[in-house]
């Protein structure tokens, strides 16, 4: 996401690099490019002039800080804006209320509404630790109840059953019954995709949402729609009072524009991204690390929470003693660490948090690809338990064996012993004490956050 705008604006403030002062001339230039990415990138007319005329007003002829080129202090005041534009903070659902804290979830359809329904269920049970509840009052389409049921099987979270012949507004009741009597902590209700303009479809969910009277209304929308996602979610927050938005789909689009345009247009925060099709694919936002990722600052603080969620505490423990302990660091290891990182969402997230990723070149970037790790694990996977442990064995006519088995070529095996090589080596070091130097050193490199 943001990868068109990301590479402009970097660009674009790169070049006021080696001028001594902002002036009005030189910051005149780069916001004209800053205006032209950001349209490109699908932001609302409107809030591009807005943005523009607040980073204007603070940029010109201001003095640079000493040790700061006057490229660095504009993204300054570019990432500030950019934070205010979003929301300035994440905003947290309210689960402060009396349970079952119902939400209603509102979208169009094929925006990934159910799907949505399900990934917000896992996020509430596992990040929460709340008891789900979820239903569905979509009776125009039996698929749809058919599928929350599955997707809510494969979630851990409980199914409220309910038949096409149901009236919406009778099944938000009987759901909101049922989740008291068995004590639910949160109730989701998805609603059928409607239109705006259809009068019936928005008397009917207004209704239900008389019914349930809930404690968070959510409009689900596709962010590869733009400006229509920014549109629609302002018509439906006209019609229902809304709470906030989750934007799907947002890692096949790399605009973004619907992201930074909707907190202005129609007041409520984007509380949620949706990251994938995984049931674990869903992101809170961050206004501040959002911004910092479109200004290639990264996002360390998201890298390091998806680690931690994603950590078995067990094997990184077992894994720790091993390396103390001076045993060595072999293919079973390895493949360990390729299975924890696809985990953690892929080689592609992973990297797209880390900073100074926004000079790296596109084809540099086109190496880092989730497939290949998945060759790595295959080729590991046609070995014996005996060569995993002791990858010295593995000569010749056994590197044919295994590339054979992992319908892989014997270079790619090769290519995975030199990996492993340089790998071993390095945990050799750590094992003797290394870590806390290299933390250091990987600190010291790091750029922070603008502050």
């Amino acid at each position: 996401m943001f990868d068109n705008l990301s590479e402009r604006l970097q660009i674009t403030l790169k070049r006021l690099r080696g001028q001594g002062r902002l002036t009005e001339e030189n910051t005149r230039e780069a916001l004209r490019e800053v205006r032209m990415a950001l349209l490109e990138a699908d932001v609302a007319l409107p809030v591009v002039k807005d943005f523009i005329g607040h980073v204007q007003a603070k940029a010109t002829g201001r003095e640079v800080i000493t040790s700061l080129t006057p490229g660095q202090a504009l993204i300054k005041i570019v990432y500030d804006e950019l934070v205010a534009l979003m929301g300035v903070a994440n905003e947290k659902l309210d689960l402060a209320a009396r349970p079952p804290v119902v939400m209603l979830v509102a979208g169009l359809q094929g925006s990934g509404k159910t799907t949505t329904v399900a990934k917000l269920a896992r996020f509430l049970r596992e990040r929460e630790n709340k008891t789900v509840m979820v239903t569905s009052a979509d009776v125009y389409r039996p698929a749809a109840i058919e599928q929350l049921q599955k997707l809510a099987t494969a979630v851990h979270a409980e199914f409220f059953p309910t038949r096409p012949e149901q009236k919406p507004v009778d099944i938000a009741r009987l759901a909101m019954e049922e989740a008291r009597k068995r004590l639910i902590d949160v109730l989701i209700v998805d609603s059928a995709g409607r239109l705006h303009v259809d009068e019936p479809m928005m008397l009917e969910i207004r209704a239900v949402h008389a019914a349930l009277q809930p404690v968070e209304t959510l409009f689900v929308v596709d962010s590869m729609t733009g400006q229509d996602a920014v549109n629609t979610a302002k018509a439906f927050n006209d019609a229902l009072p809304l709470t906030g938005v989750i934007l799907t789909k947002t890692d096949g689009d790399a605009r973004g524009g619907a992201a930074l345009s909707i907190r202005q247009v129609t007041g409520k925060p984007v509380k949620f991204l949706g990251v994938g099709e995984k049931p674990d694919a869903l992101e809170a936002f961050y206004p501040d690390r959002v911004a910092a990722r479109i200004l290639g600052m990264g996002d360390v603080l998201g890298l390091v929470e998806q680690a931690s969620l994603a950590a078995d505490r067990d094997k990184a423990k077992e894994f720790s003693q091993k390396l103390s302990k001076g045993k060595g660091f072999d293919l079973v290891d390895f493949r360990d660490q390729l299975l924890q990182m696809e985990k953690m969402g892929g080689l592609a997230s992973l990297v797209e948090k880390l900073p100074g990723m926004g000079d790296v070149s596109d084809a540099a970037r086109s190496q880092f690809d989730d497939r290949q790790t998945r060759r790595l694990v295959a080729i590991i996977n046609s070995m014996t338990p005996q060569e995993r442990h002791h990858p010295d064995t593995i000569r010749g006519s056994r590197k044919r064996r295994i590339a054979s088995g992992s319908g892989t070529q014997v270079q790619e095996v090769n290519r995975l012993l030199k990996q492993f090589d340089q790998m071993q080596k390095m945990m050799k070091r750590l094992g003797k004490g290394g870590f806390q130097k290299m933390l250091r050193d990987v600190k010291g490199r790091l750029p922070g956050y603008p502050g």
